[in-house]
């Protein structure tokens, strides 16, 4: 999701400051998504196999108003660059090359999790049939990316209608109670609004990221009050109130930007935006060393507090898949990170090669 020189005068175009072809606070706030996103599946794992809370799972229901919101609303930031690309052109980089990885990545759980231990129990046929479920049940892990393009191929068929119409019934959507049984569907509805934001309101959304950087203190003090307003609605368990869960959504998506704009003028957080920039080989892998390294502390007793366990199993799942990303490049593992030439619909290959995640 790399950002270029080049905008496009469509409703949510902007121009940005750039810094190497990229806008430094977006990697940045995909930074703190993708460790947020990485923390929860970490500390509800923990909670769920030890049968007990943590202190860290506070923090988790804090961020559950914002931390999938931000992350929709960001990847559709930079929409109306490409939005007008012929549809080939369109569904290779928007739709294609996510659904490449889904695909690759839901086999490779799938294989560890399930056809592995289905050959110890005799289930091979359950197993196979797990296979093609998942190809419209995605597993918790990778519902972001399935749904995705998703949302990209809606907004190219919805560009010549007006979007007051188009945000009004994706905030309705999202309003409704919707409780349909089917997760994707769900987040369908849960989540489109804040995409479409992202896309139509680009521009005001670069114009507070302005504000910010130029009011540093002012933000502070901003960032501090939504936080205690955010804090308190969860705590009074309404955060997820129909109309407060939008609006908690809306604002906490641009408290995680005013925290990316303060965080990029920090030397010593430059580790969180090589995060962002990699956000999506990080959100692929984490679970190789969540799974193990949680088994491993919980089961040899090394560390008593779950929230301490939740922490360091946090840290090293986001690092091992940048570690697995660098050990893999220029060898032929490197597909599971970089898609190939081959994987590209006929007639948008610009060169042989890996077309990176990002």
């Amino acid at each position: 999701m790399a950002t270029s020189q080049n905008s496009t005068a469509r409703p949510g175009s902007a121009q940005p400051v750039l810094d190497e072809g990229r806008v430094p606070w977006v990697d940045y706030a995909k930074g703190i998504c993708i460790i947020m996103v990485v923390m929860m599946h970490t500390t509800l794992g923990v909670e769920k196999y030890a049968g007990a809370t943590s202190w860290l799972g506070g923090f988790i229901e804090f961020a559950k108003p914002f931390r999938m919101p931000d992350f929709f609303l960001i990847s559709g930031l930079f929409l109306a660059r490409v939005i007008d690309r012929d549809w080939r052109t369109y569904l290779d980089r928007k739709v294609v090359h996510f659904l490449y990885f889904y695909v690759l990545w839901f086999t490779i759980q799938w294989v560890m999790k399930t056809l592995a231990p289905a050959f110890a129990d005799s289930t091979v046929g359950a197993a196979l049939l797990n296979w093609g479920s998942l190809l419209w049940d995605p597993p918790g892990t990778l519902w972001f990316i399935y749904i995705l393009p998703v949302f990209f191929v809606l907004a190219k068929l919805a560009r010549s209608v007006p979007p007051a119409i188009v945000l009004g019934l994706a905030a309705l959507l999202q309003i409704v109670p919707h409780d349909t049984g089917w997760f994707i569907a769900d987040e369908f509805c849960e989540r489109l609004v804040f995409f479409l934001v992202g896309y139509y309101a680009a521009r005001h959304v670069f114009a507070f990221a302005g504000e910010v950087g130029a009011h540093k203190g002012r933000a502070l003090a901003g960032l501090a009050a939504w936080a205690c307003a955010n804090g308190t609605l969860v705590w009074l368990g309404i955060a997820h109130a129909p109309g407060i869960g939008l609006g908690l959504g809306l604002v906490g998506a641009l408290a995680v930007i005013t925290a990316a704009v303060l965080a990029a003028g920090v030397p010593w957080l430059e580790g969180l935006r090589y995060c962002g920039r990699h956000s999506l080989v990080i959100y692929l892998a984490f679970f190789i060393p969540m799974a193990g390294l949680r088994a491993v502390l919980l089961r040899w007793g090394w560390i008593e507090d779950l929230g301490t366990i939740s922490a360091i199993v946090t840290v090293v799942s986001v690092i091992v898949p940048l570690l697995l990303y660098r050990l893999a490049r220029g060898t032929r593992l490197a597909l599971a990170f970089e898609r190939p030439g081959w994987a590209r619909l006929p007639g948008t290959r610009r060169k042989a090669g890996l077309v990176p995640a990002e």
